[in-house]
């Protein structure tokens, strides 16, 4: 099996390997034809500009002038300077026009900016090689400017010819500046470290994003000595090994290339080899695993056994052995089936027993909760009984229908309502409604605040809970104070999931031995409490059965400055209670 497998993999990384190498070189030649159509297009723009220049019937005539005639004329110079000058504002691209005579006069655009001598340009290699026939030739200089600032461009070439007697009487060289040159090349993408670059027809730079290579003589005889006119690729002879490809244009007479490393052509393939390696070594391990399991089918049956004793010992236990033969094999798994299915058995009754055992004990906590909310003292019922009873009597005042009205509230509030918890916005409003009948009794002797943030109003409490809290504010801290009581009732966010709701009074305080053994009987979460305090320790038990164990009351005192109870609450809001339900 590993030799079909190897031979598999090796062809297929050679095939895949090839296409990549072959699509690629169809990319890279699809994108130098493009390049070189923009160019060709683009340079054609200058040679008909040439062309312009030569057929003005101004040039021409200068054109005909006798050799001794250029330098006397000046005025022919001049009107000369200005058809260049015109020519080259026409496009922005132009970075110089010169007329070269074989007298060497010189006619350019840059003017006292050219410092580059015209014994320099007829020295150049390619000055020699323009086309006598009136056809243009293209090649890579450098303008050298003031301050020693050099610029690359591309250079027009065309001889001159007078138009009288025919004879060559100098050259016309347009430079083009490299922007366009550099924006087309910009648009050439390759591989993260391919390049593209020119050469033209001897074999120089023409373009290249290395400045410093312009018309110098390409370093590799492998390129400069490809045959004309043919589009091709291949592997250049240098360190990076890089695949180039290249395409002749008959037009302009340059080849184009694109090169790219051919460690990152072969990125592909070599990610392609990995991924055939891998199905390899997984294909072989599966036709191993199948090998094995075929050559160890007589103890099928023990592992089979073995597995699912590992299945019962994490808690499966529905499945069962599959029973083949009769003998001591067989015997030993059906006396397992038997033990696993009786343990489950087991199970199942212990588990319907627990349910059970936790229904009653549910409905048992019920049951008390309902007994721990009916035992709300009724002390504040008398007390504001008795005070619309002598309001009736010495004031006969109309407050008394409102008083009434407000109690009746309450009441209706904490019995009609069979809901066990409520909005913190309903239970504030009670609160309300329970302080102004205590104004009624208590006149000016004491003021309350509520600090309640807006984000607070729609959280769940236990209902009629916060009004045994401000009823101990004056049941314990009023009768003995002097001056005006202060209630405060606030809401503080303590952590991500629960909050405090703090009542707080500046009345007499609570007595350490007193606030002991309130704390005590809080702590016992028992009903037998033989009626005192039975307010905070009823509000206590009925938010600890709701809750949790973790919710409830806590009390603060200072004797002679006043108590603060802490309510604990959950942040639940009061409408997930009614989805509940």
């Amino acid at each position: 099996m590993i030799f079909p497998v190897l031979s598999v993999g090796i062809i297929s990384y050679k095939l895949s390997s090839d296409k990549l190498e072959e699509e690629f070189r169809e990319s890279s030649q699809q994108i130098i034809e493009q390049v070189e159509s923009h160019i060709e297009y683009y340079l054609q723009d200058f040679e008909i500009a040439s062309l312009k220049i030569i057929s003005s019937p101004h040039f021409a005539t200068f054109l005909k002038l006798e050799t001794k005639e250029h330098g006397n004329n000046q005025e022919f110079t001049k009107a000369t300077r200005a058809i260049l000058k015109e020519a080259e504002y026409s496009r922005a691209d132009i970075s110089n026009i010169t007329v070269i005579l074989d007298n060497d006069q010189v006619i350019d655009t840059l003017g006292l900016e050219n410092y580059y001598p015209v014994s320099k340009i007829k020295e150049e290699y390619w000055y020699s090689s323009v086309p006598r026939n009136g056809m243009i030739m293209l090649v890579s200089r450098t303008l050298k400017l003031k301050n020693n600032n050099e610029q690359p461009v591309i250079s027009l070439a065309r001889r001159l010819y007078n138009p009288k007697t025919l004879q060559p009487v100098g050259m016309l060289i347009i430079d083009i500046n490299f922007r366009r040159f550099e924006e087309i090349a910009n648009k050439v993408t390759l591989s993260k470290n391919g390049y593209f670059f020119i050469l033209d027809s001897k074999g120089h730079y023409v373009y290249h994003s290395d400045y410093s290579k312009l018309g110098k003589k390409v370093e590799f005889d492998q390129l400069s000595n490809l045959k004309t006119e043919e589009d091709g690729s291949g592997i250049l002879d240098n360190d990076c090994k890089d695949f180039f490809t290249y395409s002749f244009s008959r037009n302009i007479g340059w080849r184009f290339f694109t090169a790219v490393p051919y460690e990152d052509l072969m990125e592909g393939s070599i990610q392609i080899g990995k991924t055939i390696s891998w199905i390899i070594i997984v294909a072989l391990f599966f036709a191993y695993l199948i090998g094995f399991g075929f050559a160890n089918s007589i103890i099928r049956p023990i592992r089979r056994l073995q597995h699912f004793m590992k299945e019962v010992e994490i808690g499966n236990l529905n499945g069962r052995v599959r029973v083949e033969s009769t003998d001591e094999i067989g015997q030993l798994t059906m006396g397992f089936n038997n033990t696993v299915e009786k343990l489950s058995n087991l199970l199942e009754e212990i588990y319907i027993s627990k349910l059970k055992e936790t229904e009653m004990n549910l409905n048992q906590k019920e049951i008390e909760l309902r007994m721990l909310q009916s035992q709300i003292n009724p002390h504040f019922l008398y007390n504001s009984l008795e005070t619309i009873r002598g309001m009736a009597l010495e004031e006969n005042r109309e407050d008394i229908a409102c008083m009434s009205s407000s109690l009746g509230k309450l009441l209706r509030y904490n019995l009609k309502n069979s809901s066990l918890t409520v909005s913190l916005k309903e239970e504030i409003k009670f609160c309300e409604m329970y302080l102004q009948i205590q104004k009624f009794r208590f006149e000016d002797r004491f003021e309350y605040m509520f600090d309640i943030p807006e984000w607070a109003m729609d959280l769940k409490v236990v209902k009629f809970s916060m009004q045994p809290l401000i009823e101990n504010c004056f049941k314990h801290g009023f009768d003995q104070i002097k001056g005006k009581m202060k209630i405060i009732l606030s809401v503080v966010r303590v952590s991500e999931c629960s909050i405090v709701i703090r009542v707080i009074d500046t009345g007499v305080g609570i007595q350490e031995d007193i606030l002991n053994e309130i704390t005590k009987k809080i702590e016992q979460t028992t009903t037998a409490n033989n009626g005192l305090n039975i307010g905070i320790i009823n509000v206590h038990q009925r938010i600890s059965y709701l809750f949790g164990s973790m919710y409830g009351i806590t009390i603060q005192s200072t004797e002679g400055i006043g108590t603060a109870v802490d309510m604990h609450l959950p942040i639940r809001k009061a409408y997930d209670e009614e989805e509940e339900e």
